[in-house]
């Protein structure tokens, strides 16, 4: 149906949060792309951290905290992996807000940590919403976990972060969930379309990039962005962003080493994220700032300050990171993993380095500084993460259900 005559459908977007993690971050772009394409767009989160209009808050956090007590009661109290496991045994009511019941589709983004039970699952297929599912990380379609990781255990039988058969239990709902109720399951990136219809033979997954607002995220005078941050005019400026900087699946001990071992002149190592102040004394004798936490209105900036990007990430889907600095226009360095390599055409806008290798990653950020990538980057960027173009993708699914 072309967009003329096209009937603004009610789209409900659900999600734990608009505004914490990329997934949140990704969902509300897209909510805020589909009104700006004709469809009549709503977001529902139990963590509500913005002031838009088109997001409703529901529920409270008594859902998740039940939800830790079940893990924990089944990974032997086990607190270290107690975040890495969902069993969605309990989440808010979303089945009796005035924006489910007027939902014409319902479109599931992230909604772990008690924000959905698989009981509510399945009683919105009972109920015969069409449903679309994006795939943020791999939890939709494996037992408890959020990343296969190198897991060998298909049919979660052995899990190494539960005892007992619930991880396998609640895979076997889950593929009944997905298989019955017809729900489109949509990859982010190329490498988790692929995964999920290995996982799912017979579930339809299509595949759909992120999109990106480039009226927010477009190239700006380099100078101009060093002199906001009073970062050096001179240097060779290498950014890296995260929201927990510590978190060690973001590979930051690979990125200082690389630092030792690049070979340019005149680096300057610019931190984003909590606990960046942390770094400062990993990194003697190279310039460093430590930002903190910076705001989604201030950070295109900080992209645009930087001559280079790196995530030295070990595991990733689509990282919003990734397109944001390319659609500024700085290239990035980032390692073979994940979605990662469909992101960054390798010695075109960016480099792609052999998997921890903190060499290769050095080699990487050479190449990078020594070659103006910058306007191929933001090319690419705005060909891959167009608005329009991701939102007219979405609403043909939602209009084949």
């Amino acid at each position: 149906m072309d967009g003329k005559n096209r009937i603004q459908m009610r789209i409900l977007t659900i999600c734990t949060s608009d505004r914490t993690g990329g997934a949140a971050i990704a969902a509300s772009r897209l909510n805020d792309a589909l009104c700006r394409n004709g469809m009549k767009a709503r977001m529902l989160v139990r963590d509500k951290q913005t002031d838009a209009v088109t997001v409703a808050q529901v529920g409270n956090h008594w859902p998740a905290f039940v939800e830790r007590l079940d893990v924990l009661a089944h990974n032997g109290l086990n607190r270290k992996t107690m975040w890495m496991a969902d069993t969605a045994c309990a989440g808010v009511d979303v089945l009796h807000t005035r924006e489910y019941r007027e939902a014409d589709v319902v479109h599931l983004h992230w909604v772990n940590q008690g924000m959905l039970s698989l009981a509510a699952l399945e009683q919105m297929a009972r109920d015969g919403k069409p449903m679309v599912w994006t795939l943020h990380d791999e939890w939709p379609y494996l037992g408890v976990c959020h990343h296969r990781n190198g897991c060998a255990e298909a049919e979660c039988l052995h899990c190494p972060l539960m005892r007992g058969s619930l991880p396998h239990r609640i895979l076997e709902r889950k593929r009944a969930l997905l298989r019955q109720a017809g729900i489109t399951l949509v990859g982010c990136s190329q490498w988790i379309t692929d995964r999920a219809r290995a996982a799912l033979p017979g579930v339809r997954v299509e595949h759909i990039n992120n999109c990106i607002p480039h009226a927010i995220y477009h190239p700006v005078p380099q100078q101009e962005a060093r002199r906001r941050w009073c970062l050096p005019q001179e240097a060779k400026i290498v950014f890296f962003c995260s929201r927990r900087v510590s978190d060690e699946l973001k590979g930051m001990p690979y990125l200082l080493e690389a630092l030792r071992l690049v070979k340019s002149h005149g680096l300057h190592l610019v931190v984003a994220g909590r606990d960046a102040q942390e770094v400062v004394p990993l990194c003697p004798g190279a310039g460093i700032t430590a930002l903190g936490t910076v705001s989604p209105d201030d950070l295109p900036s900080v992209y645009a300050a930087a001559d280079a990007f790196v995530t030295p990430s070990l595991l990733d889907n689509l990282p919003n990171t990734v397109a944001e600095a390319m659609s500024v226009g700085t290239p990035c360095v980032g390692f073979r993993t994940g979605g990662i390599p469909e992101m960054i055409s390798h010695l075109r806008t960016g480099y792609v380095a052999t998997q921890r290798d903190a060499a290769d990653l050095a080699r990487g950020i050479d190449y990078v500084l020594s070659h103006d990538l910058r306007a191929a980057a933001a090319r690419q960027a705005a060909h891959d993460y167009n608005e329009g173009r991701v939102a007219e993708q979405y609403i043909k699914i939602y209009e084949s259900r």
